[in-house]
C-alpha cells in the first residue's frame, strides 16, 4: 500500500506570505528612498539657486546692477546678522556707540580701532562728543592681549569695537545699513617693514585688498562718507631730499610695506576721480607713545634693556647713525582730528560722481630727527639701566636710514603743530610701560636719574 504524499499546502502558503511581506517592505523602502532623494535634490537645487543669485547678478545696466547688488547685500547681511549673533542687540550697540553727543558732531567708523593710533584717535573723538564705532580683526601680528586691553579701555568710554575683517564686504555693508557714517578714519593696516619679508601676502590682503573693499562700500552708500586714511612716510623710500615734502617723488619704495601704501595713494586717486569720494592720506612719521606697538624699536629696546638683553643698533653702510623723525602719539591724534575736521563732503551719489571731490596728502611728523643712539640714551636714563649695545650695519630689509618731515602744508591747512620732544614723549611711554607690565615698584626705587635733554 503506497503512502499518501506529504501535505505541502502550509509550506506554500508560508512562502507566499513571506514573499508578500518582502514586496511590501521593498515598496516601503523604495518610497522612503525616493522621498529622501527628492528632498536632497530639492535642497541642493535651492542652495545652487541662492548661490547663483548672490554671486551672479543678471545682465543689465550698471545702475540696475548696482541697485541689485545692494538688495543682495541687504538680504544677505540681514540673514547673517540674525543667524550669527547680530540682530537687534548688536545693532543697538553700534547705534549707541555711533551717536554724537555734541551739536553737528561726526559719526566716525574707525578701522583698526584696537590698534595703537586707532585707539588713541577713537578716545579723542569720543571725548569731544563725536560718535565712534570701531572695526578690528585682532590679528596676531603682535600680542593680541594688548589689543584686547585697548578694547577694554575704549569700552569704558562707551566705544564699541566690531570684531571683523576689512575684506568682509557683507559686514561692512551691514555697518553702513545700520549707521549713516559721516566719516571714516581708516587706520587698519598690516604694519611693519621687516615682516613683509616673512609674510608678503598679508600686506596685499590688508593694505590693498582691504582698502579697496572699504572704498567699494563707501562709494555706493548714501550719503558717501569723507575718508581720512593712514599712508606712511615709508612711501618716500629712496628719496634723498630733506626734509621730506609732499611734492617729492615717491616712486622708489624700499619695502613691500611702502609699496602697498603708495599703491593705496594711487587707488585713492582713482576712487576720488571716478566716484567722487573725498579722500585724505596722512603720511605718519615713526609714531611712539603709551599703548604703542611692541614691534617698534623704542618699545622692544625698553623691554630688552629691562631684561638685560643686548640690543642691535644700526648704522648705515657708510658708518653714519640711523635717525628717525619720532612723532608723539598726541601730536598725531591732533593731526588726524584736524584732517577729519577739514575734510569736505564726498560728491558722489549711488556710485556716480556729480562734481570733483577733495583729494589731499599730508605729512604728519615731528620735524626734528633724532639719532637712534640718542633715543636709547634717553631710555637708559629713564630706566636707570645701561643698555648692552651691539652696533651693526643696517641690513637690506627695507628700512631707510633717515626720515625728516616737512609739515608746512598740514600747518597751513589745519594748524598741525607738533609740541612733544622725544625726551618728554619717552618719559610718558616708560611710565605707561612699567605700569602696564607691573614693574613700576622696582623702578621707583632705582629711577632717580633725570631724562636727557633732546635739544
Amino acid at each position: 500500500m503506497m503512502s499518501s504524499p506529504p501535505d505541502t499546502s502550509k509550506t506554500i502558503k508560508l512562502e507566499r506570505y513571506n514573499s508578500y511581506i518582502r514586496r511590501v517592505t521593498s515598496t516601503k523602502l523604495l518610497n522612503a528612498s525616493s522621498k529622501i532623494l527628492f528632498r536632497t535634490t530639492l535642497l541642493i537645487a535651492l542652495i545652487l539657486v541662492f548661490f547663483f543669485i548672490f554671486n551672479y547678478p543678471p545682465l543689465s545696466s550698471p545702475e540696475n546692477n548696482n541697485n541689485h547688488h545692494h538688495r543682495q547685500l541687504h538680504t544677505r547681511t540681514n540673514f547673517l546678522s540674525s543667524a550669527f549673533g547680530g540682530g537687534a542687540a548688536w545693532e543697538k550697540k553700534v547705534r549707541q556707540s555711533s551717536t554724537p553727543r555734541r551739536p553737528n558732531g561726526m559719526s566716525v567708523l574707525v578701522t583698526g580701532a584696537a590698534g595703537f593710533i586707532g585707539s588713541h584717535c577713537s578716545l579723542a573723538l569720543k571725548k569731544r562728543g563725536d560718535g565712534v564705532v570701531g572695526l578690528d580683526n585682532f590679528n596676531s601680528y603682535y600680542d593680541p592681549s594688548l589689543k584686547r586691553a585697548r578694547e577694554a579701555l575704549l569700552k569704558q568710554h562707551q566705544i564699541y569695537i566690531v570684531e571683523g575683517d576689512l575684506n568682509d564686504a557683507l559686514l561692512l555693508s551691514k555697518l553702513f545699513d545700520v549707521v549713516p557714517f559721516t566719516h571714516i578714519l581708516h587706520l587698519a593696516a598690516q604694519a611693519g617693514v621687516r615682516y613683509a619679508m616673512q609674510n608678503p601676502q598679508s600686506y596685499i590682503k590688508s593694505n590693498i585688498a582691504g582698502f579697496v573693499s572699504l572704498l567699494e562700500v563707501a562709494k555706493s552708500v548714501k550719503p558717501q562718507p569723507a575718508i581720512v586714511w593712514a599712508s606712511s612716510s615709508s612711501v618716500y623710500g629712496l628719496n634723498t631730499d630733506n626734509p621730506f615734502s609732499e611734492l617729492h617723488r615717491t616712486d622708489q619704495p624700499a619695502s613691500l610695506y611702502a609699496a602697498t601704501k603708495k599703491a593705496g595713494e594711487e587707488i585713492a586717486h582713482t576712487y576720488n576721480h571716478i566716484y567722487g569720494l573725498s579722500l585724505t592720506a596722512l603720511r605718519f612719521f615713526t609714531v611712539y607713545g603709551p599703548w604703542g606697538r611692541p614691534d617698534m624699536a623704542y618699545f622692544f629696546f625698553t623691554k630688552d634693556i629691562l631684561h638685560g638683553k643686548t640690543i642691535d643698533l644700526y648704522q648705515t653702510q657708510d658708518g653714519k647713525e640711523v635717525a628717525r623723525d619720532f612723532t608723539y602719539i598726541d601730536d598725531i591724534v591732533k593731526g588726524c582730528l584736524g584732517a577729519l575736521d577739514t575734510a569736505e563732503k564726498s560728491t558722489g551719489s549711488g556710485g556716480k560722481k556729480r562734481w570733483p571731490a577733495q583729494l589731499r596728502i599730508y605729512n604728519l611728523g615731528n620735524t626734528s630727527p633724532v639719532g637712534v643712539g640718542k633715543m636709547v640714551g634717553i631710555i637708559e636714563g629713564l630706566l636707570s639701566t645701561k643698555a648692552k649695545k651691539h652696533v651693526i650695519k643696517m641690513p637690506s630689509n627695507g628700512d631707510v636710514p633717515y626720515t625728516h618731515a616737512n609739515v608746512t602744508l598740514a600747518y597751513k591747512d589745519f594748524g598741525y603743530k607738533p609740541t612733544t620732544d622725544l625726551a618728554s614723549g619717552l618719559k610718558k611711554f616708560v611710565k605707561w610701560y612699567v605700569g602696564y607690565y607691573g614693574i613700576q615698584p622696582r623702578l621707583k626705587k632705582e629711577n632717580h636719574l633725570q631724562p636727557q635733554d633732546s635739544s
